[in-house]
């Protein structure tokens, strides 16, 4: 483990980190770290791409593949945000973190945004620094990873496409990737995170499985499936079949639900 590239990583992010932070105080909208979050991690790769002397296939693949997944989720998310109000995630830890919430959110929202990017992004510098060419994990998580960015990529467009049209205003999407999970976006990123853990698996970095457990317990548990189904069915009435009829996670057939 090199520790003074993981720790430049951490200074960069966190530098980062602050600098969008004073931005969101000037705007009172703190929404855009989510716009960072994919960022961060690219920062990391690149800090451990640099350090690596020199950089090897495995290398510059997983360094190549952080950048299109990162640099995509960015973009998505950036104008997907454009121009409208706060997330009401953030407006709900605003109001309870009032009064002083434009001094908290630099470690609320930033800080610890940056400190779990720093965290999850274990795997990537054995992945990136190790020596090593193109054997058959590598192959293994390049279509791990290729699951992954096309059930995230794929699931964010069709969204996209479906709340563009006025007349599936709260209505459910169900077709598509949707159709065989509720969280399409959500899996592939799951799988994104395994994949660059079996590079870094095949680097020798097997103790980095803090990284994805840590990512998959965010998806299902906190800031993914567990918070955006609290109050979707109360939102969306068709949300409660779809809920019978579909799995919530790991992809699968429609379940058929008895009308009786």
């Amino acid at each position: 483990m090199d520790v003074q590239a993981y720790l430049l990583a951490l200074a960069l992010i966190l530098g980062v980190g602050v600098a969008a932070w004073a931005v969101s105080v000037a705007i009172r909208n703190v929404a855009f770290v989510d716009s960072l979050w994919s960022l961060f991690f690219l920062i990391a790769a690149v800090v451990f791409a640099a350090a690596a002397t020199p950089l090897s296939a495995r290398g510059l693949l997983v360094t190549v593949l952080v950048a299109v997944w990162a640099l995509r989720l960015s973009i998505y998310i950036t104008a997907r945000n454009w121009g409208e109000p706060e997330d009401y995630r953030y407006q709900k830890i605003r109001a309870n973190n009032e009064p002083g919430f434009a001094i908290k959110s630099l470690y609320i929202v930033f800080g610890l945004q940056g400190v779990l990017a720093w965290v999850i992004a274990m795997p990537l510098m054995p992945a990136i620094m190790s020596p090593g060419g193109i054997g058959p994990i590598e192959v293994l998580a390049a279509l791990l990873w290729l699951v992954g960015f096309v059930f995230e990529a794929g699931g964010d467009y069709q969204l996209a496409r479906f709340k563009r049209d006025e007349s599936n205003r709260g209505r459910v999407l169900n077709t598509g990737l949707w159709r065989y999970t509720r969280h399409p976006n959500y899996f592939g990123d799951f799988c994104v995170w395994w994949a660059f853990y079996l590079f870094a698996f095949s680097a020798g970095g097997w103790w980095t499985v803090v990284s994805p457990v840590l990512m998959s317990f965010l998806l299902l548990k906190v800031s993914g499936v567990a918070m955006l189904e609290k109050t979707i069915a109360n939102r969306r009435p068709e949300y409660a079949e779809y809920i019978r009829r579909t799995n919530a996670f790991f992809p699968g057939m429609p379940k058929s639900v008895s009308t009786t």
